[in-house]
């Protein structure tokens, strides 16, 4: 019977199978452990079920002489160091497929949140609702409009086929394929991001990206935080050379209460939430466990990753 650590509760049944086979430790503060935390409990396990926010690196893996196998919960790998995980024999799995529709319906709620001023809305009904008037929260129409989506792997594509149910002009841009970026930013009434995170897409939104975008447009993330340069979206919020951005990823996450993000206008964040439907997320859990169960029986994971692979964008 092996040791295993889970960084979080997860929804569903599916740990009561890791339980049954191994001795099993889930961290049940509200909180998630910091990385020395994370690292102490590593140190002592054979197997770790583990969230996208915690960093499993080349440190933490010299540190865990037992380690075998590392189940990520997500889609994504990037928080894992796959190179210095191959070194030490350790196997590493994601959980595809399973949040795709969930994430999608997440990107084009916040983009129909922000086309519409809803927060701005809710808390007018809440603080100042006196009566109607026809200048008030005016915001953009949505049917018809024209879609930019960057990035159209799995989630992606869903995002377009939800756009093209609003009668939306889909435009795509995808490695060697589609609109330029360029083209797609000067077009789009909404931008909607998903491409993974790699060395090419590190700020691939920057002030020059968002400076081609038109003065109307929405910008929306439900990828990775770091495509975003914060910094130059607060600037354009703030100097209304665009619209609106509706953001479910940041850098870091959560925000401080004092970065500068929270006080741009015509911005709705929300945390980090693109999965989380009871289906998707108990079903992320089922597959993370038959990753970690078959890494540790010596068998290759059902979902297993390598080196060679690139981290998605969800």
């Amino acid at each position: 019977m092996a040791r295993v650590f889970v960084s979080r509760q997860l929804p569903g049944a599916a740990l009561e199978r890791l339980r049954k086979a191994h001795e099993t430790t889930v961290w049940s503060e509200r909180r998630p452990p910091t990385y020395e935390q994370l690292r102490a409990h590593a140190a002592e396990a054979d197997g770790l079920l583990t969230m996208l926010s915690d960093r499993i690196d080349a440190p933490l893996l010299e540190a865990a002489p037992r380690l075998r196998a590392v189940a990520n919960y997500a889609v994504g790998f990037d928080n894992v160091d796959l190179a210095a995980a191959a070194r030490h024999g350790v196997a590493v799995g994601n959980t595809p497929d399973v949040l795709t529709e969930a994430t999608a319906d997440l990107a084009f709620a916040l983009l129909l949140a922000a086309a519409r001023r809803l927060p701005e809305a809710l808390a007018s009904a809440r603080n100042d609702w006196s009566d109607w008037e026809p200048t008030g929260l005016l915001g953009a129409e949505v049917w018809g409009a024209t879609l930019g989506v960057v990035g159209m792997g799995r989630i992606g594509r869903a995002v377009a086929r939800r756009g093209e149910g609003f009668g939306m002009t889909v435009l795509g841009s995808s490695r060697g394929s589609g609109s330029s970026l360029e083209e797609l930013l000067a077009r789009a009434d909404f931008v909607s991001l998903h491409v993974p995170l790699s060395a090419d897409t590190h700020h691939l939104i920057d002030a020059d990206a968002l400076a081609r975008m038109q003065p109307t447009a929405i910008l929306i993330n439900t990828a990775r935080g770091e495509i975003v340069d914060q910094a130059a979206l607060a600037a354009a919020l703030h100097e209304r050379r665009i619209a609106g951005a509706a953001l479910d990823v940041t850098t870091p996450e959560p925000l401080s209460p004092d970065d500068p993000l929270w006080r741009a206008p015509n911005l709705v964040i929300t945390p980090h939430i693109g999965s989380a439907t009871r289906s998707a997320r108990e079903r992320m859990a089922e597959l993370a466990v038959d990753n970690l169960l078959a890494g540790l029986d010596g068998q290759p994971m059902p979902n297993q990753v390598s080196v060679t692979r690139e981290a998605p964008a969800a």
